[in-house]
């Protein structure tokens, strides 16, 4: 583990991952989601999500909601999502998008295996326009991946196609966390992408104060992050009728 990198974590230190290089191989492309999909199992990333939705959807008396995903990768956090919500009777109409047609791929085989409809777009969530008339727009793991003046437009793009609700579920930037990412990745998975962007994507991630005062310079009044395991954050807001 480097000496340096898990010490100096006062600061973001953003830096280029592989996952997000146009040239990566597509079979180390398919083993790192591979490998992401087991980490956010064992994370139960789309369980963070799942006490919001499902108060939402108790708050408005409704037994479905519209999802929009984005930058979903291969699908595997609002596919867990919709897989959980179908337990409780509830029903996701899911939308996932993301820039990669591969990782779509991925999503729309892996919904196909357990058997949740959805549908998969490619969008390039800071330069297209969102698509609107959703209940819930979520993004999860890739607001570390960007400067703050693009996370700030994000974050005010996605209150705008929210008709609802807006949930932001990312890493928190912290030593435990670094140890957690270098040791995790390389017990969960064999994929070199994922070794190397792990603590990568620690490095590059936000504290729950920076998060806050992103939402806050976005203009989402009201917004409240709370602390999730393991090293993960759950940032929301409600859109509030006038």
């Amino acid at each position: 583990m480097p000496r340096l990198a898990f010490f100096d974590l006062d600061r973001r230190d953003r830096q280029p991952e592989l996952m997000d290089q146009p040239g990566l191989d597509d079979a180390q492309h398919r083993r790192a989601l591979a490998g992401l999909r087991s980490i956010n199992v064992i994370s139960r990333s789309s369980a963070i999500l799942w006490s919001a939705v499902r108060r939402l959807a108790a708050e408005l008396g409704v037994r479905s909601l519209r999802v929009l995903d984005l930058a979903c990768g291969g699908g595997d956090v609002g596919i867990g999502l919709a897989r959980t919500a179908r337990r409780f009777g509830l029903d996701i109409v899911l939308v996932g998008c993301d820039r990669s047609p591969l990782a779509l791929d991925v999503a729309r085989a892996r919904a196909s295996r357990v058997e949740v409809a959805a549908q998969f777009i490619e969008l390039d969530v800071l330069h297209d326009t969102l698509p609107s008339d959703f209940d819930v727009v979520t993004c999860s793991l890739f607001l570390h991946h960007l400067e703050e003046s693009d996370a700030e437009r994000l974050l005010r793009h996605m209150a705008e196609a929210a008709r609802h609700l807006l949930l932001v579920n990312d890493l928190v930037r912290s030593r435990f966390g670094y140890v957690l990412a270098w040791w995790g990745s390389r017990v969960l998975t064999r994929s070199h992408v994922v070794h190397v962007d792990g603590p990568l994507s620690v490095r590059a991630a936000f504290s729950p104060s920076e998060a806050l005062d992103l939402a806050k310079q976005a203009g989402l009044n009201g917004a409240v992050l709370s602390r999730h395991w393991p090293q993960r954050f759950l940032l929301s807001w409600r859109r509030r009728e006038s």
